[in-house]
């Protein structure tokens, strides 16, 4: 399929015409001809989890907007975006943030942090969401709350958003180069690992002080427990093997169960990966950079960096490794479970499809479509064979309009137990409830996927969707944003 074909979903005006793309091209996305609303809506539906009941199908994915203070507490701007997650509807706010349980593993200076200086200020946070909740649904009742913890890893960039501070566990031959390391650069050591494990377990702790109903640790994106997975090449106690790979996990859920018990566990996973990919050189064009291509690995093969990936031909994924996790999960007692894919620094188009790429991007090699009924698919098939876990699916965004057609149908048929929204909830937070009360619904304020998201903070500047929000669009941060855009656009048409 060329670019030329790609549906602009913008300009469909009725979901028939949809669904006849998606029977034409063959796309496995489910899409209900109409929407349900009231209490029969399948979206409205209360989702049971160890004990404790989840209002309604719908849950917010963890963001992180790089608008935290230097010291790691919330600002005006985090805290409007937490009044959205509860103003949303939505019943599960899952993480809500990715908050870093030590300075050396925020993503950038701006991340939230978990201490003991914090402590009260996160409480504040998640107050406000409940305040938003209560007034926009009548009850907090059936409301479940969690807490994201991460450790950046290889993607640290703690004092400086122009430097990269990375902490690796192994030596990728194709990912040291981009955040600039070579094979003198120290990795973690045993010891260091062990001290961030005691570091989640407090924060995990803090978290349930602070009435915080679930933490999340983090094991996607490739940050440091997803590139635990991956950690193939890997001595000691925490590479190799699975059972050492998994390691990481298995002794942070041990320490939560004993320092903070009643507590429930979470976790977001990349349940599939791919090569690193680049933009093509022979592809750009003025101002537009080439469409993405798979870095060479041909010389790499058995492929030893990747999880969900295929060893043979890393492009293609291989869920036999994924299926053992969930199993551990499982065996851990651990029922809720996100399901995502890549990563936004090296294959974007598989984590978070969109038409139009970050600065730092690459054009789409597929259709984003394609890109969407993977992940759709991937999650159907884990929740067909666990049943057992709570799964909330990824990768609804780009859908746009056609969001609630297919969130509709993919819970009506098993396909996931929660839909999860990320991106569309900057532009339009209130999606969740309008479909549940039946509002009528406000196309103009569907996530168009242009990536400002992303494209602000990988310039320096806090995340929030500038072309529909006018809390950003008309703020300073607005206005160099489109300076940046337009620096970026000139240069890479020179």
């Amino acid at each position: 399929m060329t670019e030329s074909r790609f549906l602009h979903l913008g300009g469909v005006r009725d979901v028939e015409t949809f669904r006849h793309y998606l029977r034409v091209e063959q796309l496995t996305i489910p899409c209900d001809p109409e929407i349900i609303t009231g209490a029969a809506a399948p979206l409205a539906q209360p989702l049971k989890c160890n004990g404790r009941t989840v209002g309604n199908r719908f849950a917010i994915h963890p963001m992180e907007g790089w608008d935290g203070t230097a010291e790691g507490e919330p600002s005006e701007k985090t805290l409007h975006r937490w009044r959205y997650f509860g103003r949303s509807g939505a019943k599960l706010i899952w993480g809500g943030e990715a908050v870093a349980v030590r300075h050396d593993g925020r993503a950038n200076p701006n991340q939230l942090l978990l201490n003991g200086k914090t402590r009260d200020s996160l409480a504040r946070l998640r107050e406000i969401l409940l305040v938003e909740h209560k007034d926009t649904t009548g009850t907090t009742d059936d409301l479940l709350v969690g807490l994201q913890l991460t450790h950046s890893g290889r993607y640290s960039r703690p004092n400086q958003k122009t430097v990269a501070e990375p902490r690796i566990l192994y030596h990728h031959p194709i990912l040291d180069s981009r955040v600039g390391v070579d094979a003198s650069y120290p990795l973690l050591t045993d010891g260091d690992v062990k001290q961030i494990i005691d570091d989640f377990i407090v924060a995990a702790r803090a978290a349930q002080e602070l009435g915080f109903n679930f933490v999340d640790v983090k094991h996607c994106h490739g940050y440091l427990g997803h590139e635990f997975l991956s950690a193939h090449s890997r001595a000691g106690d925490y590479g190799g093997s699975f059972e050492n790979r998994t390691r990481f996990l298995r002794e942070i859920v041990e320490g939560i169960r004993a320092a903070a018990p009643g507590l429930e566990i979470g976790v977001r996973l990349s349940a599939f990966d791919s090569v690193p990919h680049k933009p093509d050189p022979t592809k750009s064009m003025p101002g537009k950079l080439g469409p993405g291509i798979p870095e060479s690995f041909q010389e790499l093969i058995p492929y030893r960096w990747g999880f969900g990936v295929n060893t043979e031909n890393p492009t293609e994924m291989d869920l036999s490794e994924t299926e053992l996790f969930l199993s551990l999960l499982s065996q851990l007692n651990i029922k809720l479970v996100n399901i995502s894919a890549g990563s936004p620094y090296y294959c974007p188009h598989i984590q978070r499809p969109a038409f139009y790429p970050p600065s730092d991007g690459y054009q789409p090699p597929e259709d984003p479509l394609i890109g969407v009924a993977r992940q759709l698919e991937v999650t159907r098939k884990l929740k067909e064979k666990f049943p057992e876990l709570v799964m909330v699916g990824t990768g609804y965004t780009y859908l746009q309009q056609f969001v609630p057609f297919v969130a509709q149908a993919a819970i009506r048929e098993g396909w996931v137990d929660s839909v999860g929204l990320g991106r569309l909830v900057l532009s339009y937070p209130q999606l969740p409830w309008d479909l549940i009360a039946g509002n009528p619904l406000q196309r103009k304020l569907f996530c168009r996927t242009f990536s400002d998201c992303t494209t602000a903070p990988r310039n320096g500047l806090p995340s929030g969707c500038y072309p529909l929000d006018d809390y950003y669009k008309n703020s300073p941060e607005g206005g160099q944003l489109k300076e940046i855009k337009n620096r970026l656009r000139k240069a890479a048409g020179s």
